[in-house]
């Protein structure tokens, strides 16, 4: 059965976004090579985003990890399915898009892309693990890599930790919830 797994990278300040969605920061990071980043993209068997994700991912022709890994994706939006780009399916049920992409995945993993996906993943039970790239840079300001107001903590246990390429490589396996409250 495949592992879903949210696979980001954040600013060292926590944003994995700029305002405004804007992705233009990861462009030009002093990065190397990363035998993580290549591991986990020979993995990907399936991505998961919402649209939010899904807006910017059209402009670029469609393709997702710079065109490096093409696999079935499927998109968490109550769009009409005929609106959607060649490659993408649209589907308005999260639990039916990762049951989805997990069938598409096979063996390998889905990737999660996406702050407010893999939040509402988390909340339904269904992220197995975080793999979260930290790039040398401080934004300021945007889109969080896990924002839930008064939300409840969640335990993760450390899978690898490691750096390459200028990046720090944290991936967690999802323990549990844990309360917000206790």
């Amino acid at each position: 059965m495949a592992k879903v797994l949210y696979h980001i990278t954040m600013s060292l300040d926590g944003f994995v976004a700029g305002p405004a969605d804007d992705m233009s920061w990861l462009r030009g990071l002093p990065t190397g090579p990363n035998p993580v980043a290549e591991r986990v993209m020979g993995e990907i068997g399936a991505v998961l985003m919402g649209h939010r994700t899904y807006a910017p991912a059209t402009t670029a022709e469609g393709e997702v990890y710079g065109g490096r890994v093409r696999v079935p994706i499927f998109v968490v939006t109550r769009d009409d399915p005929a609106s959607a780009q060649p490659g993408f399916t649209f589907e308005a049920d999260l639990l039916k898009a990762v049951a989805a992409a997990s069938a598409a995945a096979g063996d390998g993993c889905v990737a999660v892309l996406g702050p407010a996906t893999a939040r509402r993943c988390l909340e339904a039970g269904v992220l197995d693990e975080v793999l979260v790239h930290v790039a040398p840079v401080l934004l300021g300001d945007g889109v969080r890599l896990f924002d839930h107001p008064g939300g409840t903590r969640v335990r993760l246990e450390p899978v690898e930790l490691s750096t390459a390429g200028g990046l720090g490589n944290f991936r967690y396996r999802v323990e549990s919830p844990v309360d917000s409250r206790a």
